[in-house]
């Protein structure tokens, strides 16, 4: 569900109790569409979370850390300038518009003291974060919007701010009786839910939903067709809606669950509709119901804006490679029929005096063969016999050199394919900016990417995840290649154990044993580490092969995170991500 006018109005009473009088500290800005301000008061430091993305714009309270860029992007560092120090004093929303304005009192650069306010509209693909000068006019906006995209409504430094056009004249449960509401509604042609989501401000689908549920139940009801006792029923369902956003009754932050435990939806008041498919929980506030819905959709959206460049490198890599071994196939078949070729040139010349010149093909017996067959031999008739044998002894030697070169490179191209499966795997397993970064490091050190000089410049490396286990050995996880590189070959010893998911892409993983023999339970869990973070990790029984690091050997010339191994054992597990958190708990 997007956040509606009537859920931003509840927002913004709680936001008003918990952030008044407070003052700026710091801003951040994680990506291009977000920012995280740090406010402080005599209680404490709060941060107030904005977005702009087009799937889940929204600002509220958070205490998710967000990891911010190494170079703060334009409009943060003018943000920085007008509004570090600044003291929020006001937040207004006008009616029930999906539009919240922040007023901050602060200096300008001659010492006058000045009000700038911070637009936060929430709405969809529209959303936006306008930053304003005290006469209204936009200093900036965090999407600017030219006459090009938008003719009717451009955002952009200099001109005056505007609310957002509306397409008709609508009802607020706020500022009009239910009565006067459901009078407007007999007049539409359509159902009930429609006329409400037509008609009203700030009211969601999901709640015009609820409203007639509560009404009518799961019936649809015709609006111009309401009889006296449907309009009574309608008007009571409404009030409990404009009771809510009044504040007559305390609003409810209410959060809706799928079975399988996934968030579904969220609203101001207990939600009915979906019946018994669902469970309902009440938080505790607006901002932590916001967080706990957003949280798993934003880090996978997130970590997919960060790879999105390195995912369509690595595809259009792949899909070449497996074009390419797809031909080098096909020849390698085609050369796997050369002994026909060479069969045929001792044939013509077994058969020489019998073959007339200028023919087409000759039909010669087939000496090799214990049952003496006729074959027909293929002749070019502008050759003599002797140059057509020539000519097939040079097409099976040719085909010969092929297979022989062919089957080497196909062997390359599939060693290849398995790197960049496993390159596909770190990327996939990548929570920070900092380890896309490394991946992108990796992919220029072996030639798929080039870095701009920019990007060069040195960043603190990656440790890799450190877990404890029930019996107190150390198991270190790498989180890509080059951290596996350099677990297997450089931080472990020869007698530490490794493990690693069979024919699987996935991390290293070693148990630091400091000379010590780990018992089966550290054995078992490290296994399950492995296969944890791997490309198996939702399945089950997945084949996890270990033995001691001495075993472990990196060819030369080989590819990151490419190494053979010997005197293993294979153990079946199944990943289980509850244990890996509890044991980095533990490792941390």
């Amino acid at each position: 569900m997007a956040i509606d006018g009537a859920f931003l109005h509840c927002l913004k009473t709680e936001l008003r109790t918990r952030l008044s009088e407070t003052r700026v500290d710091k801003i951040h800005q994680p990506s291009k569409e977000e920012l995280v301000f740090s406010l402080r008061d005599k209680n404490g430091t709060y941060k107030l979370y904005m977005s702009a993305r087009v799937n889940s714009p929204r600002v509220h309270l958070t205490n998710v850390s967000l990891e911010n860029p190494l170079s703060p992007p334009m409009f943060c560092m003018l943000l920085r300038k007008r509004l570090t120090g600044a003291r929020l004093v006001a937040i207004r929303q006008p009616g029930l518009e999906r539009v919240l304005f922040f007023d901050f009192d602060t200096y300008n650069e001659l010492g006058d003291p000045v009000r700038l306010t911070l637009a936060a509209e929430v709405m969809g693909r529209y959303s936006n974060i306008i930053f304003m000068d005290e006469n209204g006019r936009i200093i900036d906006a965090i999407k600017r919007v030219d006459f090009t995209m938008s003719p009717t409504r451009p955002l952009l430094p200099g001109m005056a701010y505007a609310l957002p056009p509306v397409d008709r004249i609508r009802l607020e449960l706020t500022s009009c009786s239910a009565e006067e509401m459901v009078e407007a509604i007999v007049t539409f042609h359509g159902t009930v839910e429609k006329a409400l989501l037509a008609l009203s401000q700030g009211m969601s689908p999901l709640i015009c939903r609820e409203v007639v549920h509560r009404a009518f139940g799961d019936a649809p009801v015709c609006a111009n067709e309401l009889t006296a006792e449907q309009k009574n029923a309608l008007a009571t369902a409404l009030l409990a809606v404009a009771d809510r956003v009044r504040g007559n009754k305390p609003p409810v932050p209410f959060l809706v669950y799928k079975k399988d435990g996934a968030p579904l939806d969220f609203s101001f008041m207990p939600i009915t509709q979906y019946g018994l498919d669902v469970t309902g929980r009440e938080m505790p506030d607006f901002s932590g119901l916001l967080d706990e819905f957003y949280k798993q959709k934003d880090a996978a959206e997130r970590m997919h804006q960060r790879s999105h460049d390195v995912l369509k490198l690595l595809s259009n890599a792949v899909d070449r490679l497996t074009r390419k071994l797809q031909h080098q196939r096909q020849e390698l078949e085609i050369s796997g029929k050369r002994e026909e070729k060479r069969l045929y040139a001792d044939l013509i010349n077994a058969n020489m005096h019998l073959i007339k010149k200028g023919a087409a093909h000759a039909e010669l017996v087939n000496y090799y063969d214990p049952d003496c067959p006729t074959v027909r031999v293929p002749l070019d008739p502008s050759l003599s016999p002797v140059r057509n044998a020539q000519k097939y002894y040079k097409e099976y030697r040719k085909a010969k050199t092929a297979e022989e070169m062919l089957t080497k490179q196909i062997s390359m191209g599939e060693e290849e394919l398995r790197y960049l499966d496993s390159v596909f795997d770190s990327l996939s397993r990548a929570t920070t900016n900092r380890e896309v970064e490394e991946v992108r490091e990796e992919l220029a050190q072996t030639g798929y990417l080039h870095l701009p000089i920019s990007r060069k410049k040195q960043a603190t490396p990656t440790k890799p995840l450190c877990f404890v286990s029930q019996d107190g050995f150390t198991i270190l996880v790498g989180r890509n290649n080059a951290q596996n590189d350099k677990l297997t070959t450089r931080t472990a010893k020869g007698s530490d154990w490794w493990f690693h998911t069979k024919n699987i892409p996935g991390s290293h993983v070693v148990i630091l044993t400091d000379g010590a023999t780990p018992p089966e339970t550290t054995l078992m869990q490290a296994a399950v580490l492995a296969a944890t973070h791997s490309k198996a990790a939702d399945s089950a029984q997945v084949p996890v092969d270990y033995t001691q690091i001495k075993h472990v050997k990196k060819p030369a010339g080989a590819k990151p995170g490419m190494v053979i191994y010997e005197t293993n054992r294979t153990v079946y597990v199944t990943p289980d991500k509850t244990l890996a958190t509890q044991l980095l708990q533990k490792g941390e």
